[in-house]
């Protein structure tokens, strides 16, 4: 009615103004709508190292669940079908972006050591470590986040009830399913520490040897736990009879759980560390992971040094020494120990990183600074640890890595639940100066105190430019870092998803002082330009990691997923139709 007496109006000057301002506004309008149309997520996909667990993903968003509803799906299957990589008994970091909201958060449900822990549990009279007490047995376990986690993601972010999005990890408990030949690998690994526990011994082996391929696998004790916290959320795990059968077996296997332990459990969600390389925005996992702050100050250090292709794998390798050395110096549990993330994360104290590195020669670690005393040996690489990837098509993404530390864990099942027990306490600092189960040493900031979370290398991330946005993340140990690490230069590189997971790695962490590489991974010129530089190499037989990654591109509308050929797993896209 305004507008109409307006134009009745015969002052020309203000009906040219409203005729402007009008179709300006449905011009924005116009422009909005496009813009949103444009960036329309084009579908959902999911990327697992296991068919299975991605099957349950599809699945969940297929019948009208969220990424968040099918990350409580393929975080439970990976429980069930990947038990020498995670599991309820363990835990793990869940990278969230909410796409109505536009946060992202981690939600940490990472172990924490029990009340009862010491900083010295695992030394001696004469202060040396007693070999395998962190790794083997129920004394090397911290009190479990992953079911914490799920309950708490379903609640807060999904749709669906956790009846629902549970239901294939019930089934494949029960029915059972065949086994893989990473698990018959693994298996023989950790034979004797599965040999040693009556249930695991039962469940997981055939009449205490290693099952045979095709072996179906059943675990109904764990369907039955499993179907509990389907039903009781929290209270089904970390109280009454669940909780009361894991803190009497682990009491009469010589540990150190209380019913105050599990029932005080809790998960933080916290904010992650963001930092930009050369236009790409990174959004990677904060402490209790070392991943998000040793990635920005290797990017960071590179961005000032801006390595020529000569020098680049060099350069490369002196970003990642200091950074892992600031790794091992500074970082513990910010809820116990006061860290500096916002100094090491920073452009400034990059800078003064890089002018220690000389651009002609390594640097020997026992040479730096504030260096930790000690030594370490390269380890074994195992595939422990797991990573899945989600997009859905409201653009609500989850990245997240889930462990139970070395394969199988502890090897303890606790009898009555079907869970077996992580073995995460080895990730403290034992004893400070000595290296854990995959070479990496730390010092007082991550010594052993009741009720801390361990140090973690898990690195869930979240890559992002105008035109593209990366889900990703990998299993490996100590090596996750610079799994990551490369996958961003591939994603500098406009390499497609199968490329990027499938790229050569090589990695150094500042103790053992030697670099790791992958066969094909760094040129015979470039080896023998980094011998020559004074670089110890050491080739690492039959590869490493499991990656597992979704690229969104905005531009071309197109979703591609990607897993790991190094794995069994499986990448799976839906388009919309």
């Amino acid at each position: 009615m305004l507008l109409e007496n307006i134009l009745q109006q015969k002052n020309s000057k203000c009906f040219v103004f409203i005729y402007v301002i009008f179709f300006l506004v449905l011009s924005v309008c116009a422009n909005a709508g496009n813009k949103s149309k444009k960036h329309k997520v084009p579908g959902y996909a999911v990327a697992s190292a296991h068919p299975l667990a991605t099957a349950a993903g599809i699945k969940v968003l297929a019948s009208g669940g969220n990424a968040f509803d099918a990350a409580v799906a393929v975080s439970s299957v990976l429980a069930v079908v990947e038990p020498y990589s995670s599991g309820m008994g363990g835990g793990g970091l869940w990278l969230l972006y909410h796409a109505k909201s536009g946060k992202t958060i981690m939600v940490d449900g990472r172990e924490k050591a029990p009340a009862q822990a010491t900083r010295n549990m695992y030394l001696d009279k004469q202060g040396q470590l007693i070999k395998g007490l962190s790794i083997n047995g129920v004394l090397s376990a911290g009190i479990p986040g992953q079911v914490a986690a799920l309950v708490h993601i379903a609640k807060k972010y999904g749709k669906l009830p956790l009846s629902k999005s549970m239901q294939a990890s019930i089934r494949l408990a029960e029915n059972g399913f065949r086994i893989d030949p990473i698990y018959i690998r693994l298996a023989n690994f950790r034979l004797k520490s599965l040999q040693n526990s009556t249930e695991s011994k039962k469940i997981l082996l055939d009449n205490g040897k290693v099952p045979a391929p095709g072996y179906l696998l059943r675990q109904r004790q764990l369907a039955n736990t499993l179907r509990l916290i389907s039903r009781q959320g929290h209270k089904g795990f970390y109280q009454g009879s669940v909780a009361r059968k894991l803190v009497d077996a682990v009491r009469s296997a010589g540990g150190i759980w209380t019913l105050e332990d599990l029932k005080n459990y809790k998960i933080v969600e916290r904010q992650p560390i963001v930092f930009q390389y050369r236009g790409i925005k990174v959004t990677s996992a904060s402490l209790p992971s070392s991943g998000g702050i040793v990635l920005a100050e290797i990017f960071n250090m590179l961005e000032i040094l801006s390595p020529a292709k000569q020098k680049k794998a060099h350069l490369i390798i002196e970003a990642m020494r200091f950074a892992y050395r600031d790794r091992a110096r500074y970082l513990g549990d910010a809820d116990f120990v006061k860290v500096a993330v916002k100094k090491l994360i920073s452009k400034q104290y990059a800078k003064s990183l890089t002018q220690k590195i000389n651009p002609s020669r390594a640097t020997p670690s026992s040479s730096l600074t504030n260096s930790v005393s000690g030594s370490a040996t390269t380890k074994q690489e195992s595939r422990h640890t797991t990573h899945f990837s989600i997009i859905d098509n409201t653009g609500n993404r989850v990245a997240a890595t889930l462990t139970i530390n070395y394969p199988f864990g502890s090897g303890f099942i606790a009898k009555g639940t079907g869970i077996l027990l992580n073995d995460e306490m080895d990730d403290f600092s034992s004893k400070p100066g000595s290296p854990n189960a995959y070479g990496l040493v730390g010092a007082e900031a991550n010594a052993i105190a009741a009720n801390k979370r361990p140090l973690s290398s898990m690195s869930p991330t979240f890559l992002e430019t105008a035109d593209r946005i990366a889900v990703l993340g990998t299993p490996g140990g100590s090596r996750i870092i610079t799994m990551v690490m490369n996958a961003i230069f591939g994603f500098e590189q406009n390499l497609d998803a199968k490329q990027i997971v499938a790229k050569k790695r090589y990695h150094h962490q500042y103790l053992p002082d030697v670099v790791q590489y992958e066969t094909g991974a760094l040129t015979v010129q470039e080896i023998d330009s980094l011998q020559k530089k004074g670089h110890k190499l050491k080739q690492i037989q039959g590869g490493y990691g499991n990656m597992q990654i979704i690229i969104w591109d905005k531009q071309k509308k197109t979703i591609e997923a990607a897993s790991d050929p190094r794995g069994i797993g499986a990448a799976k896209v839906s388009v919309n139709q």
